[in-house]
């Protein structure tokens, strides 16, 4: 689980290398199977508390006695698009993280002769693979029932790692959202600023035929001479060629171009739309696992 307590480590050069080799594929397989282990524990998870809050509705009279899950009755209500709150899933993970590491506790004070405390201190540094190795289970010469305390101890340092594993992430999600709310408020501070300078830069890159018409009374037959706060644009009686309009609005193209691939591959609007308002959204791995499992809660704060 990549605690890395240090008690057994290799001694020869050809164990080094193979240390090496071994890990890489080791650490990749083991990450591979946190995430796992992170979508199956929240996909259950959201499960339940879907069939919860469905109940919940059935009893405040929301949706009928006979209601089916899928039937065409579903899009009533606020079942469509139901997902489970970030707050809800970390406080369930929260609790089985404490429950799981107080039955740890008690097996390794009673075995290994530690106090409660030491016990908790050492469940939290293994179930976070931190390893410092200043406590480490296992290493008397003698135990009574010494496989059952062996199995016992793989399971839970198996189960606290994932577990610890899944709540870190939950955490990092409510992490995410506390600066998407501390971002919005410096944006509210500066909003004058950066909407004048943002319509500044919308009218440079605009193609306006006769606005320095208007602006300057220059008449139509005369040629095209460019200006620095203009930066090449022609005058409205003027052709405009492609290749300059193409140039001016490559910022237009460059969105079009995005919300064509978007429609392709079927990625619903109200995703882009989240993903623009949101700079911490979507990611990969176990963030993106979280993002899509459960309901983002960051613009209610």
């Amino acid at each position: 689980a990549s605690a890395g307590f240090g008690m057994t480590t290799p001694a020869t050069v050809a164990g080094k290398v193979f240390l090496i080799v071994y890990g890489l594929f080791g650490c990749a397989g083991t990450i591979l199977f946190f995430n796992l282990f992170l979508e199956r524990i929240i996909s259950l998870l959201a499960f339940i508390m879907k069939a919860c809050h469905e109940r919940q509705l059935r009893r405040s009279g929301l949706l009928p006695p006979n209601f089916q899950r899928g039937s065409a009755i579903s899009g009533v209500g606020s079942l469509v698009g139901w997902k489970p709150s970030v707050y809800h899933v970390m406080l369930i993970l929260g609790i089985f993280a404490i429950t799981l590491s107080c039955c740890a506790s008690a097996m390794y004070t009673a075995v290994e002769g530690w106090n409660y405390i030491d016990s908790l201190y050492y469940c939290f540094v293994t179930f976070s693979t931190i390893g410092f190795g200043d406590l480490v289970s296992s290493q008397n010469a003698v135990y009574q029932n010494q496989g059952l305390y062996r199995f016992g101890n793989f399971v839970f340092i198996l189960m606290g790692v994932c577990c610890i594993y899944s709540l870190f992430n939950v955490i990092s999600i409510v992490i995410k959202q506390i600066l998407n709310w501390v971002l919005k408020k410096f944006e509210c501070r500066c909003c004058p600023k950066c909407h004048k300078s943002s319509a500044r830069l919308g009218r440079r890159n605009a193609i306006t035929p006769g606005a320095r018409l208007r602006r300057h009374n220059i008449s139509v037959e005369t040629d095209g001479q460019y200006d620095s706060d203009t930066e090449g644009r022609r005058l409205s009686g003027e052709m405009i060629s492609m290749r300059e309009l193409t140039a001016s609005n490559k910022v237009s193209l460059a969105i079009l171009q995005k919300q064509l691939s978007e429609t392709a591959n079927g990625y619903p609007r109200n995703i882009c739309i989240n993903t623009r308002q949101n700079g911490f959204s979507a990611g990969v791995g176990a963030l993106a696992i979280m993002n899509n499992r459960l309901a983002e809660t960051s613009d209610s704060r």
